[in-house]
């Protein structure tokens, strides 16, 4: 695993300066925000050195200045997993303040290790954080030596609580990278959604855009008006198709069911095809009808643009949409669009047939 796709602790914190993160960061997590009050609670463990500082022999002031180390102990703990100390200054203090406990308590101060350790697991970032942790946790052995009668094997009680912070940063870097991941794959599916609509209304709208300028450029002699009408549709046509691209990239631009149907005809008696429409808006599904006027539209962009037809047939219905032409039929290899329309249709379900239709080619869309 490369730390350095790691944010400085496992749970969404913001990544460090130069950091190589290859996602956005993941939204605030609860224990950035509340991490220090989870911290504190745990402070309640601190009653065991506290109570030997008590039963130790030792002076009342120096029982003073050693119940002072330990709260400045569990202040800079607590401060250690805010945005207010860095971590590295919270261990340092820590540090020197359980070691100034040490003429008092002896070897009790092993009890402050959890403490040490849990922080480096939670806050260091990455490498330091294993070998901060792999130090605190040898600590505790000391406990075998038997020193002044502290309990033997206390690193069995010790060590779970370490290897718990350590689990603490293990599930928090996979869910990092699981996030990320999700994240890098709703970008490349956002980048294939706006790939394919771009595909979809530039091919349709540049298709129409061609055949008004063949078809103006035949009646520029013969009927000059037709001609200006034709010129200004491509005009319109094409103030349509820049605002539907900016509407695509935006992610505002749906489907119109109505829209495309009424258009379709136009734009093939444009290219010289006749249409046929079988059935209406009213007999679809409402809740298919914005993919089905994708495949409307792209099923007439291939007519106009391969098929060499001179009818089509467009029938609706409840269970989705029939496209037949009289052309050619099939040739060469599946295109972009086809595939487009095949993921827009599979996406919800649904199945897309392109078969020969005797002349001609059969687009069939079945939804459920």
């Amino acid at each position: 695993m490369d730390d350095r796709l790691l944010p400085a602790g496992p749970v969404g914190r913001t990544p460090e300066p130069g950091a190589d993160v290859t996602a956005a960061t993941l939204p605030d997590n609860p224990w950035e925000k509340w991490g220090w009050a989870f911290a504190a609670i745990w402070l309640v463990f601190l009653a065991f050195p506290v109570i030997a500082v008590l039963d130790s022999d030792v002076g009342v002031p120096a029982k003073g200045v050693a119940l002072v180390c330990i709260a400045g102990f569990a202040v800079a703990n607590v401060l250690g997993y805010s945005s207010r100390l860095s971590p590295w200054w919270a261990l340092g203090l820590m540090l020197v303040l359980a070691l100034a406990t040490v003429p008092v308590i002896g070897i009790g101060v092993i009890s402050f290790t959890p403490y040490l350790a849990i922080l480096s697991a939670l806050e260091l970032p990455g490498p330091w954080w294993k070998w901060a942790v792999g130090l605190w946790a040898a600590f505790p052995l000391l406990s075998l030596l038997d020193i002044d009668g502290f309990p033997t094997f206390f690193f069995l009680m010790l060590w779970p609580v370490m290897i718990g912070g350590v689990m603490l940063r293990l599930f928090g870097e996979r869910e990092y990278l699981a996030n990320a991941a999700l994240r890098e794959h709703a970008v490349v599916i956002e980048r294939e959604r706006v790939a394919r609509d771009v595909h979809d209304v530039l091919g349709h709208s540049l298709t129409a855009l061609s055949v008004k300028a063949e078809l103006a450029a035949r009646l520029v002699d013969v009927d000059p008006a037709r001609a200006k009408e034709e010129l200004e549709s491509i005009q319109a046509t094409a103030r349509q198709a820049l605002a539907e691209v900016r509407a695509t990239v935006g992610g505002l631009r749906a489907g119109n069911l109505e829209a495309e149907l009424a258009a379709a005809p136009r734009v093939l008696a444009d290219a010289g095809v006749s249409t046929r429409v079988v059935g209406g808006v009213a007999d679809t599904d409402p809740r298919h009808r914005a993919l089905l006027a994708w495949v409307l539209r792209e099923s007439v962009t291939n007519v106009v643009r391969h098929a060499r037809a001179g009818s089509v047939e467009i029938e609706l219905g409840p269970r989705g949409i029939v496209v037949t032409d009289d052309g050619v039929g099939l040739t060469g290899p599946e295109g972009n669009g086809l595939r487009g329309m095949r993921e827009r249709v599979s996406g919800v379900g649904g199945t897309l047939s392109v078969a020969p239709a005797d002349p001609g080619t059969r687009v069939e869309v079945g939804l459920p």
